[in-house]
């Protein structure tokens, strides 16, 4: 091996985790088909209908793995500040002594994989690189679809020492030893006692947010938890936008949308659907590219209705993780097309009937799909300089409250809407589903730093910066009292999409509300959407004394940061609850 520094540090892992054998992976389809071969064999992996779903396979986790463990996931900072209210600290010394010591002699009996992988796309000045070494075939074939893998990453390399080292282990599973562990000074991730993709794919949130958000910090750019997309208009003119919603709140249907028939003309190119790496460019803009090379995805409630193309996607070469089994050996959730199976394996392997009591795949079972198989795929997916971004929007699930759509004053009040953005919390994660929380940027679970520095970094990266996006707040979610979507959603967001693009090239006007610019009427295309005036009153309704108490409650959110929130979102939430009361 050419690099020192990793040369040394796999020789340390060895020694410390006491593997049977040390394999230094490449990419290739040869290896890769060995991989996979061994774990059908163990029963890590079952081959799914070859004729339908070719060259894809199930996994199975353990019944206790199965979500992101945001409370066993820490920032391990020397000073407790640093790490801020919103995430779990741990001083590096104290990991060192609880987790440190779990990869003493961990990997005895197993394979040590040496994974090198490129965040970003080959040959791009923000490219990444990142080596992960675990003990998980399965997370070794995962990070091959998510990531540029193999030798591509080490060409990339070369002799620098400038790469994120990740060490994870299977352990023993044990939820009472469940670890994952940042150290953002020393772009150092731990991750011991999950194989869930979350916690194990150390390239995904764990690096390219967790750390990377770090490393923006550092060097003046952002890492965020944000989808792209290019919106092409009839005339062939493609404006790329950048959205950021919590897990499982529709940001890969977003990214994959299908234009509906009533929008002729009109096409959305996939660029990334969970996250964006975005840099100042030579012309004032921020450019993005997606750092990933393959989806994630939440599969329940994925249907040909709710999102073809990923359906498309998913279709071959892919994994999939915690879904229930056909009989006929297809991957079947709950919100698939077609009515449900009389019978199936449910997602720990048990037999599973309409009348069982419950969900035969996990809430927040997944698949794992490369990104290039997309019917939707930008042809700027591979591009080194990325695509220039005129929007960013933010979201979340809002029963009530927040209006479709509406958008920000200017920079500083778009960084307060991100800031203080709040969504029912859903399985993507552990704990309670249906619960509102603040999740600033949807990179509450994801900022490997303290969220008020990180919100001065965003106020004053953009300060003066005439060429920056437009920051617009969305809401698909909103309810009648009855209960009911007011809005239909899915590919009808299109609609929502057209007028910020309108408003960005300065053709919709918009009028000034108290918590932002909303459609004039008529400037929203409703046309044979069948959504009635009354409806769309209530789409964007403002309620004084809800809106009120949620002011009330983001000033006490933002305040729980301390002398370290920047008096900009402070003056913000004062100057909102002054329009309201006006």
């Amino acid at each position: 091996m050419q690099n020192r520094k990793l040369s040394a540090w796999v020789d340390e892992v060895a020694d410390q985790t006491r593997p049977d054998r040390v394999v230094f992976c490449d990419g290739s389809e040869a290896e890769n088909r060995t991989l996979i071969q061994g774990m059908l064999s163990d029963g890590t992996l079952l081959a799914l209908d070859g004729e339908r779903y070719p060259n894809c396979y199930l996994h199975r986790s353990d019944p206790t793995d199965v979500a992101r463990t945001e409370h066993l996931t820490f920032i391990c900072t020397r000073d407790k500040e640093d790490a801020g209210p919103t995430n779990n600290w741990m001083s590096p010394d104290e990991a060192s002594q609880r987790v440190g010591r779990l990869f003493d002699g961990a990997m005895k009996g197993r394979t040590m994989f040496v994974v090198p992988y490129l965040m970003g796309p080959v040959g791009s000045p923000s490219a990444k690189v990142g080596i992960e070494i675990t003990d998980s075939p399965y997370v070794v074939a995962s990070m091959r679809i998510m990531t540029r893998m193999g030798r591509v990453a080490l060409d990339a390399l070369g002799s620098s020492e400038d790469f994120c080292r990740g060490l994870h282990s299977l352990g023993d599973l044990s939820p009472e030893r469940r670890f994952v562990c940042h150290f953002p000074a020393e772009r150092l991730i731990w991750s011991v006692g999950s194989g869930y993709g979350g916690n194990a794919l150390l390239g995904k949130k764990c690096f390219a947010l967790r750390i990377a958000s770090t490393m923006a910090r550092d060097e003046g750019w952002f890492a965020e938890h944000m989808l792209i997309l290019g919106l092409e208009d009839p005339g062939g003119r493609v404006t790329y936008v950048c959205a950021a919603f919590p897990s499982a709140c529709g940001k890969t249907n977003l990214a994959m949308l299908v234009p509906p028939a009533s929008q002729k003309g009109w096409k959305v190119w996939t660029v990334g659907d969970d996250i964006a790496w975005l840099r100042i460019g030579r012309d004032g803009r921020l450019w993005a590219i997606n750092p990933e090379a393959g989806f994630f995805g939440v599969a329940p409630g994925t249907s040909s209705r709710t999102n073809p193309n990923a359906l498309a996607t998913l279709a071959r070469n892919s994994i999939f993780t915690n879904v229930a089994l056909t009989p006929e050996g297809t991957p079947w959730w709950e919100g698939f097309d077609g009515p449900v199976p009389p019978v199936l394996t449910d997602w720990r392997g048990r037999r599973w009937t309409p009348d069982s009591k419950e969900p035969a795949a996990h809430p927040n079972s997944r698949f794992t799909a490369p990104a290039r198989q997309c019917p939707s795929i930008s042809t700027e997916f591979d591009a080194a300089a990325g695509v220039p971004i005129s929007a960013i929007v933010f979201g979340g699930r809002r029963a009530r409250l927040a209006p479709l759509v509406c958008e920000a004053r200017g920079w500083a009040h778009g960084v307060y809407l991100g800031a203080t953005m709040a969504s029912e919390t859903t399985a993507a994660a552990t704990g309670k589903v249906g619960v509102v929380r603040r999740d600033p940027m949807a990179m509450r679970p994801f900022c490997g730093y303290n969220m008020a520095d990180y919100f001065r970094h965003w106020i004053e990266l953009g300060e003066n910066r005439a060429a920056f996006p437009k920051i617009f707040h969305v809401n698909w979610f909103r309810q009648s009292e009855a209960g009911a979507l007011l809005w239909p959603g899915f590919g009808e967001n299109l609609r929502v999409l057209r007028w910020i693009v309108a408003r960005v090239r300065g053709e919709a006007k918009g009028h000034d509300t108290p918590v932002g610019i909303m459609p004039t009427d008529g400037e929203l295309d409703t046309s044979g959407l069948g959504v009635n005036d009354e409806a769309m009153r209530e789409l964007f309704a403002i309620d004084r004394d809800a809106w009120l108490e949620e002011a009330r409650d983001r000033e006490a959110f933002l305040e729980s940061f301390g002398s370290r929130m920047p008096e900009a979102l402070l003056r913000q939430n004062r100057d909102l609850m002054a329009r309201i009361r006006a």
